[in-house]
């Protein structure tokens, strides 16, 4: 949670400077005869005036710029509302996916270990269960394979092989499950192997007396899942916390396309009320959004043309 209020406390920053940066830039260009007003002007060939205090006030704070402009309250609330509720949603959402994650953090501390994971392995080759048999499936008979847990090590283990070892070692020392010296590291690895690969179900508390297998379509072809109740109730609210968190993610694309929409309105309310020339000749403006799901932020990117 910590990290995700550092990057959008960035952000604010990062943008804030690039358009206070960007107006000093704009001013520069303007001449200075012009007029006596302190806002940021733009011109274009005809010598008419685009006011950017406006453009500038809703680019950092949606709907200063209408607030500026003594705009109808319901635009300046409209805004400004978007930005709030985008803000509180942002930080609710993460909250939660937090409390989730913490919750199913300590449900697998209390349900997986090392030994359970061992055991199974080693007895429970004739276990079966809708008409096929533990030992049947590859991936519960290896304490090895494609993925693999780190293992940290104390006392006279540590001395002889190191402060960590994969658990690729549990296949030549099967023992250590029961040592004191051995505990398994709970790390982000961890929490997602025990829950998405089927090579360490043995682990899970109920899987000597509830382990189930199903298939799942996937395209045009059929995948086998094992399962315990566990094991389930561990993936589901480890997904409820990752949609939530994408959910979270959203919200900071609505917040930066609400910024761009309260400058864009800003300039164009502004015009209308000063600027009889560009009253008269209306702005043709396409704004859109385009939403990425592979982006952490869920933002793929921002179109927006003006044309006078």
């Amino acid at each position: 949670m910590i990290k995700n209020q550092g990057f959008i406390l960035k952000y604010y920053l990062n943008f804030s400077i690039i358009v206070i940066f960007s107006s000093n830039i704009f001013a520069q260009t303007v001449n200075s005869t012009a007029d006596t007003s302190t806002s940021v002007v733009f011109k274009n060939k005809l010598g008419a005036e685009y006011p950017g205090k406006p453009l500038l006030l809703s680019l950092i704070i949606p709907g200063a710029g209408q607030y500026y402009n003594k705009d109808r309250f319901w635009k300046v609330a409209t805004f400004s509302g978007v930005e709030l509720l985008s803000l509180f949603s942002y930080y609710a959402l993460n909250k939660r996916a937090d409390e989730i994650k913490n919750d199913f953090q300590i449900f697998a501390d209390q349900n997986w270990s090392l030994n359970n994971w061992v055991t199974n392995k080693m007895q429970m080759v004739n276990s079966e269960n809708n008409g096929r048999l533990w030992s049947q499936f590859e991936a519960l008979n290896n304490l090895t394979g494609s993925h693999d847990l780190i293992l940290v090590l104390s006392g006279t283990l540590k001395q002889n092989y190191g402060p960590f070892v994969s658990s690729d070692s549990l296949e030549k020392y099967p023992q250590w499950a029961n040592s004191p010296d051995v505990t398994v590291a709970r790390d982000r690895h961890f929490y997602e192997n025990v829950g998405k690969y089927d090579q360490f179900l043995g682990g899970w508390s109920d899987a000597s007396s509830n382990w189930f297998w199903e298939e799942k379509d996937v395209g045009d072809t059929t995948e086998i899942i094992i399962k315990t109740p566990n094991k389930d109730k561990f993936l589901d609210m480890r997904k409820d916390s990752n949609d939530l968190l994408n959910y979270a993610k959203f919200s900071i694309s609505v917040i930066m396309f609400n910024h761009l929409l309260s400058g864009v309105d800003a300039v164009i309310s502004s015009q209308n009320s000063k600027n009889k020339t560009l009253r008269n000749k209306p702005f043709k403006k396409d704004l859109s959004l385009y939403y990425n799901p592979d982006n952490p932020l869920g933002i793929g990117g921002i179109n927006m043309r003006i044309r006078f």
